[in-house]
């Protein structure tokens, strides 16, 4: 027993255990619940959408009511996953209502035909049912930043099915270099928990089947190399992007009434032009179809254009479903140039934009093997591996900390962006 003597306190580590189960399952039901409901919400709104295509022309006056949403609720200056982040780094609450107004404000968003994805509303949904709970049942504000990032992985696990993957993500994308080590076993408790409470009511988990696997030979791992090469790319026009649209938006239509309605205006003249609705909503359906083999060369570059718009004038979702849709369409576009299979490069793709956005590998593997199967396992760490490293200091969450350098074994400290 002289292990155990090693512990710094036996009785607490006993006691912490406890704790953190107990926790990490009443999240996981709630969250579960909550996020089943929501996904819920969000296929009907895209149901309906898809039923009834004139919808799209009342998307601007959508966006004005979800400013005055906002406005009313007085978190018009809330900065969406972002608030999440800076949340835990700074220990402090989040505002109960945040939780009410961006489950209306993406419901709204999706159901006009506005170009967003759902799990930034997932983790804001999520993050605010763990800051209520810490406070609800006084835990300290050490405590309530563990009760957060749980929250997260619960309703991100109850949206998409992939319980490993949620709980992984709220613990390495706060701060890059850092493996927040508290969160995990609540955060795991709470995602495997809310998972089998979304798959009980007949939420279907995200996964797909790919025919083929990437040949690990020279050839094939050099097509990899080059792919994940391109992606990195990719992923910094996209982050760049988005956020150089937010802030010129900001800079000239500083009305958030006035933005909004020009930004849903401008989805709209978009979806005229283009003459389809693929790239309204979450798009999930053409990355289906994207890792089947079919994808329009310009497809990942249309729909940059309408999450930015939409997105950087207000509108509410997310922005990791549209980052899905990017890396499928493109790697499903560059592969006959590449010399691979299509569904395979987009699979790649998907995963590899996945982890230069969020600054986050090891969860992008884990993802990768929960929507694709383990088979792709080393294919997927090369293209994570290489594209981690190539994208630099860019990323999606500007609140997101890089705290290692990735490149040289020192601390940098900075922000992404």
């Amino acid at each position: 027993m002289a292990w155990y003597h090693k512990l710094e306190n036996p009785k607490a580590y006993i006691l912490g255990f406890i704790k953190w189960l107990a926790l990490g399952l009443l999240l996981g039901v709630v969250g579960g619940l909550l996020g089943t409901f929501f996904h819920e919400v969000l296929e009907l709104a895209g149901a309906y959408r898809t039923a009834h295509p004139i919808l799209i022309f009342f998307l601007p006056f959508a966006g004005i009511l979800i400013v005055g949403i906002y406005k009313l609720s007085k978190l018009d200056k809330t900065r969406g996953t972002n608030e999440m982040i800076d949340a835990v780094n700074e220990k402090r609450d989040v505002h109960p209502l945040l939780a009410p107004v961006i489950f209306a404000a993406t419901a709204l968003t999706h159901l006009f035909g506005g170009s967003a994805g759902r799990e930034g509303a997932a983790l804001q949904l999520g993050g605010t049912l763990g800051s209520i709970a810490g406070r609800l049942l006084r835990l300290s504000r050490e405590d309530c930043q563990v009760m957060i990032l749980s929250g997260m992985s619960a309703v991100f696990a109850a949206l998409f099915g992939t319980p490993l993957t949620a709980a992984l993500f709220s613990v390495e994308f706060i701060a890059v270099g850092n493996f927040f080590g508290p969160g995990f076993l609540p955060s795991l408790v709470a995602a495997f928990t809310a998972s089998r409470i979304a798959l009980a009511f007949g939420a279907a988990p995200t996964a797909f089947t790919l025919e083929k696997t990437q040949p690990l030979d020279f050839p094939g791992v050099a097509q990899t190399v080059v792919l994940a090469i391109l992606v990195a790319l990719v992923s910094m026009a996209f982050c760049f992007i988005m956020h150089k649209t937010e802030h010129g938006l900001a800079k000239m239509l500083p009305n958030p009434f006035v933005r909004i309605f020009a930004g849903g205006c401008a989805v709209v003249l978009l979806t005229l032009l283009v003459q389809t609705h693929d790239y309204n909503g979450a798009g999930m359906d053409v990355v289906a179809r994207a890792i089947q083999g079919q994808a329009l060369p310009w497809a990942f570059a249309l729909k940059i254009i309408f999450t930015a718009l939409t997105l950087g004038s207000g509108f509410k979702g997310g922005e990791i479903v549209p980052t899905f849709f990017v890396g499928a369409t493109f790697g499903c576009a560059v592969a006959p140039l590449l010399g691979m299979d299509p569904g395979v490069a987009a699979a790649l793709g998907m995963i590899g934009m996945f982890c230069c956005v969020t600054n986050s590998p090891f969860t992008s593997m884990i993802l990768g093997i929960e929507i694709f199967g383990g088979a792709h396992l080393l294919p997927f760490a090369i293209v994570c591996a290489i594209g981690f490293v190539l994208s630099g200091n860019s990323g999606l969450y500007v609140s997101q900390r890089i705290v290692y350098s990735k490149i040289a074994p020192k601390v940098v400290n900075r922000y992404a962006g």
